[in-house]
Formats: structure tokens, C-alpha cells, sequence
């Protein structure tokens, strides 16, 4: 026993460099101004226009994550439900993507989104355009769903292809029609991973800065973009930290949030297989 705890030594070294450090100088920096303890940063926040970044930034978020469930559970339901053989190839192809870099992909919807890329080309043949869809919230929302949509489909299709088919059986043999066994049996079963989507769609989203510099341009601002100017064009690290510290604890409400409706919906999904 005493061999295994030697083995996380490592691990808790790395943990203290990596985590707590740059978790201490985050706090330091977002609760000091010239080495002594002040609230001045957040003070600021909540009464500047940095705010209204985050509320806006909470909303392109929350959009692009009911996106990405509308589109994911659709995709993770007909491969859960497609034959074994077809599985592998058809997550293959959703993980494709991921195997190239983030930034890579990203750019090429600006090519795709420009006033003479493909879309705006399409659109003038048919006589709709030119539209202008880059540097836009459509954009930015557009780009956020692509690159986070394979998170949601991941835990959603993992839930499915878990799932104890007695059940989806049983409701048959009672004479449910299929409507009724989606929403009584089949989606309940589902919830922990729709909210493993969820946190894993939100969190990214809510906190990049890359898809909305690059899609969005100076238009479309999140509060990642005002973050990361306070470190690279302003040098004002001590209200970049305390706006970090502030997004950090919305992080940590939606982790807990989908922890418990996670923690929730296994116990009643254990339920309902005690009463099976």
C-alpha cells in the first residue's frame, strides 16, 4: 500500500505547481491593488460595461449549447440505435474533425463565411446575397457550435448504448408507443449524459475568446476577449484576475449544477430498475 502512495507523488507535485499556484496568484492578484487587499476590481466589474460583456457572453453561451443538444441527441439517438457495425464508423466521423487544430478549424469557417467565400457565393446565385455573416453574433454562435458539438454527442451516446434495453422492452410490452417510450423511459435514462453535454458544451463556450476574435472580430465581444485585453493590451492584471475569479465561480455553479440533475437522474434511473 505504501509502494501506491509513492506512486502519486508525482501527481500531487504537479497538482501543487500547475493547480494551486496558479490558483493562488489568481486570488492574490483579483483581491490586491498595489500589494494591499481591495475589492476596487470587482467593484468595477459590476459597474462598468464588463457586466453587460458577461450577461451577453452567458447568452451566446447558453445558445450555443441548446444548439448543440437540438442537433447532438437527434445524432447520438440514430447511432445509438443504428447497428453495431455502423457505430464505430459514424463516431469516427464525429471525432474526425477534433484531429484537426482548434484554430484551423475556426479559419476555415471565416474563409467559408467571408463575402466571397461559398456561402455568400451560393446566396448570390440564388439571388440572397451578398450577406454579410462574418463578424457577426450568427458567427461566433455558428463557430462555437461546430467545434463543441462532438462534446455533447460523446456523453449522450454513451448513456444510450449503456442503456438496459429490458426496459425499452418492457414499456413495449405494456403497450406504450414509441413517443411514450422515448419521453417516459428512453430520454430519462439519457438525462446523465445530456448534462455531461451540457457542462462539457457550456463551459468551453462561455469562456473562449478564440471563435469570437477570429468569427466575431471587434464586433462581437465575450468576456474572455476583455479577459484576455487585460493581459496582452491594457497590462491590467489585477481586474483581469478578479474577472477570471468571477467567471471561475459561474464555472463552478453550472459543474455543480449538472452534478447533482447528473447525480439525480442516476438514482432514478436506479429506481426504475429496482422496481423493474
Amino acid at each position: 500500500m505504501r509502494g501506491y502512495r509513492r506512486l502519486t507523488g508525482p501527481y500531487l507535485v504537479w497538482a501543487l505547481i500547475f493547480v494551486l499556484v496558479p490558483l493562488t496568484m489568481t486570488f492574490y492578484y483579483a483581491f490586491s491593488l498595489d500589494g494591499a487587499f481591495s475589492l476596487v476590481n470587482f467593484q468595477r466589474f459590476f459597474s462598468g460595461p464588463a457586466l453587460a460583456t458577461l450577461i451577453k457572453s452567458l447568452r451566446v453561451a447558453l445558445i450555443s449549447t441548446v444548439i448543440c443538444l437540438a442537433l447532438g441527441y437527434p445524432m447520438a439517438y440514430f447511432i445509438a440505435q443504428s447497428s453495431i457495425r455502423f457505430r464505430p464508423m459514424a463516431m469516427t466521423l464525429i471525432i474526425i474533425p477534433m484531429w484537426m487544430n482548434f484554430l484551423l478549424r475556426t479559419y476555415s469557417w471565416m474563409t467559408l463565411l467571408s463575402r466571397k467565400g461559398i456561402i455568400s457565393t451560393i446566396l448570390v446565385s440564388l439571388g440572397l446575397g451578398p450577406v454579410d455573416l462574418l463578424y457577426t453574433e450568427f458567427a461566433v454562435i455558428l463557430g462555437m457550435v461546430y467545434n463543441f458539438l462532438p462534446f455533447m454527442v460523446l456523453p449522450i451516446y454513451t448513456s444510450l448504448s449503456k442503456m438496459d434495453r429490458s426496459l425499452v422492452e418492457a414499456a413495449n410490452d405494456l403497450g406504450a408507443n414509441r413517443i411514450q417510450t422515448f419521453s417516459r423511459v428512453i430520454f430519462p435514462l439519457s438525462l446523465p449524459g445530456v448534462f455531461s453535454g451540457i457542462s462539457m458544451v457550456f463551459i468551453p463556450a462561455i469562456s473562449t475568446f478564440e471563435i469570437s476574435t477570429l468569427l466575431g472580430g471587434n464586433k462581437t465581444n465575450l468576456i474572455g476577449n476583455v479577459i484576455e485585453q487585460q493581459f496582452t493590451v491594457t497590462g491590467n492584471w489585477n481586474y483581469g484576475f478578479s474577472m477570471a475569479v468571477i467567471l471561475m465561480v459561474f464555472l463552478v455553479l453550472s459543474l455543480i449544477f449538472t452534478k447533482e440533475e447528473e447525480e439525480e437522474g442516476a438514482k432514478n434511473n436506479r429506481a426504475k430498475g429496482g422496481k423493474k
